[in-house]
């Protein structure tokens, strides 16, 4: 019986036997090449090519996605753990600008802790990831989703998908080279890490009660400004609580100008 082509005409080629095991220990040696022997029939020179490129390349990628976590380590400890990377991750994705992500997840799901470990490490990479998450999103914060100029105190304000509400145990946004705390503060430390109108990545440290009215206003409720400090007001059972609406009102409007928030909801107007 003759063989079949496939549609286009094109004759399949048969897979060579061994390929698939000499891609394996290929792909084995530049992962961990300490254990995994390089295959015998590929010149060592080449070999050490290879093997310097990937480490490298993926070294450098990270360093420049996590630049102050790579200056806390310092080059050793860095290396050690690109390599523990290389061995024991194996990453969902295919894009480079995502291995970010994977590093967070080798962190937080897989790696064993190491006695050098800084103890701010997951933090300090958690928010480093945040950022260029931020650079780097799809979200749009457009006109399309608020009114910039609705009141904010009668209307319901609309937080920017740009805009990440966070609390760390360190003061991630202290830390470098010459301030590696070692133990976490006696409180945490609340952040709003956000991308601006000009495309720009910063971040404010708010106080609990800032960080109390972001989270009213992202939940389902859509609560109007007004509303929202009210409520804040009778659970921190405030004895004025026009005190708590006056200070609020000129936080909302901070909020806003830094394009924390966007402004209004249209619908709700």
């Amino acid at each position: 019986m003759p063989k079949s082509t496939p549609a286009s005409g094109l004759a399949t080629q048969p897979t060579p036997a061994g390929f698939v095991q000499i891609q394996q220990a290929f792909a084995g040696h530049i992962r961990n090449p300490d254990q995994i022997p390089a295959p015998a029939d590929i010149e060592p020179r080449r070999m050490a090519i290879y093997r310097d490129l990937f480490f490298n390349n993926l070294s450098s990628l990270l360093s420049q996605g996590f630049p102050v976590l790579h200056r806390c380590l310092g080059q050793t400890r860095w290396d050690a753990l690109i390599r523990q990377f290389m061995i024991e991750h194996r990453a969902t994705t295919p894009l480079f600008p995502q291995l970010g992500q994977e590093l967070i997840r080798f962190l937080s799901e897989t790696r064993k802790a190491q006695p050098d470990d800084p103890a701010f490490m997951l933090e300090l990479a958690h928010y480093e990831w945040v950022e260029a998450a931020l650079l780097f999103s799809d979200e749009e914060a457009g006109p399309d989703l608020a009114d910039p100029n609705g009141d904010l105190l009668s209307g319901v304000p609309v937080v920017s998908p740009l805009a990440w509400n966070l609390s760390y145990r360190f003061p991630v946004h202290r830390i470098g080279p010459d301030f590696q705390p070692q133990q976490p503060d006696p409180e945490p430390t609340h952040l709003v890490v956000y991308r601006n109108r000009r495309d720009q990545v910063e971040f404010l440290k708010i106080n609990p009660v800032t960080q109390r009215l972001l989270q009213l206003l992202q939940e389902p409720d859509q609560l109007s400004g007004l509303e929202s400090l009210k409520r804040i007001a009778t659970e921190l059972q405030h004895p004025e609580p026009e005190q708590v609406i006056r200070f609020g009102a000129g936080l909302l409007d901070d909020l806003r100008q830094r394009h924390i928030l966007l402004g209004t909801n249209h619908q709700a107007s």
